[in-house]
């Protein structure tokens, strides 16, 4: 890829994936200096626009996590520079990071995903509860709205429910969720191509913060997963369904519950990790597609779709 010359990696922030972010930066910077690219990591600081305009960047990439770097904020900032940023543009990314919009969608297009009711702290929290009782059913999942990596997510039930939403009081808005048992499995989205799936056993109760990033989790990976040729096409197809309808571009991963034969999209995450743990990574590679072949991918795609 001889015509880019310099990429500027975007990492860091300031949300509750910080850490992940950067530890995402340090691997595909690490991997790029590797193959002999000029690279240099850059926090979005004040500094960003002095630090974009001195060093000139072929192309961005934008390994942010979270609220300011996956929710169209930072994408509108890269957008005024005119300089390709990979990823999701600015509405697909505020869209798929909003988790009560992007149900909608899912909704209006027929992707079956978990029933949900929208709370805020203004409400009576007894009556919360009558209205779950109604609407949903115990046992529930609370989750903000706008954050990723399982950051804040719980599995309530009727006695603990107010005791855990108290936690998320920093939060305007909470999506209370429908808990769906089963099994956990993700599917990866490469443009247009159906990159593959992997289902996730964590030894925790969920595929939390924990089970995701920390290795002492022990969550079991499993690939190539059990499921039938006409499951796996309907599962891929989902995915790349839901791509399309929010309006992604690069590479993206959906989260999904498999239960009594039907499959629950969770939510898709629209700039999914480079970690050592990442899945993204692990699937391009049983797909025969190594890191740095994914990260070149990743930063062609957005110099063709800028």
């Amino acid at each position: 890829m001889k015509t880019i010359k310099k990429i500027l990696v975007l990492c860091g922030g300031i949300s509750k994936e910080r850490l992940i972010s950067l530890d995402t930066g340090k691997e595909v910077a690490k991997e790029l200096k590797k193959n002999k690219y000029n690279v240099k990591i850059c926090e979005p600081d004040d500094n960003l626009l002095k630090n974009i305009k001195s060093y000139k960047p072929t192309v961005i990439f934008n390994a942010l996590h979270g609220q300011f770097g996956e929710d169209g904020y930072i994408q509108t900032i890269l957008e005024s520079q005119k300089i390709p940023y990979t990823h999701s543009g600015v509405i697909a990314s505020a869209i798929a990071m909003d988790k009560e919009i992007s149900k909608k969608i899912f909704l209006k297009n027929k992707i079956l995903t978990p029933k949900y009711i929208k709370y805020t702290y203004k409400k009576n929290e007894q009556d919360i509860i009558r209205k779950i009782e109604k609407k949903i059913k115990f046992p529930v999942v609370i989750k903000p709205i706008n954050e990723g990596s399982s950051v804040h997510v719980y599995i309530c039930t009727k006695k603990n429910i107010l005791k855990k939403l108290k936690i998320l009081n920093t939060y305007n808005q909470i999506l209370i969720e429908e808990f769906i048992p089963g099994r956990e499995i993700q599917v990866a989205i490469m443009g247009n191509k159906k990159l593959g799936v992997i289902e996730l056993k964590p030894k925790r109760k969920f595929y939390d913060y924990e089970a995701k990033y920390n290795p002492k989790a022990n969550t079991e990976h499993l690939i190539p997963v059990n499921l039938n040729k006409k499951n796996l096409k309907k599962i891929n197809n989902i995915a790349l369904k839901a791509h399309k309808v929010i309006g992604c571009r690069g590479v993206t991963r959906s989260d999904f519950k498999y239960y009594k034969g039907k499959f629950y999209l969770l939510e898709i995450n629209t700039q999914p990790g480079m970690t050592k743990l990442s899945l993204v990574p692990e699937i391009a590679n049983f797909a025969n597609i190594s890191f740095i072949e994914l990260i070149e991918w990743i930063l062609k795609d957005a110099s063709i779709n800028r």
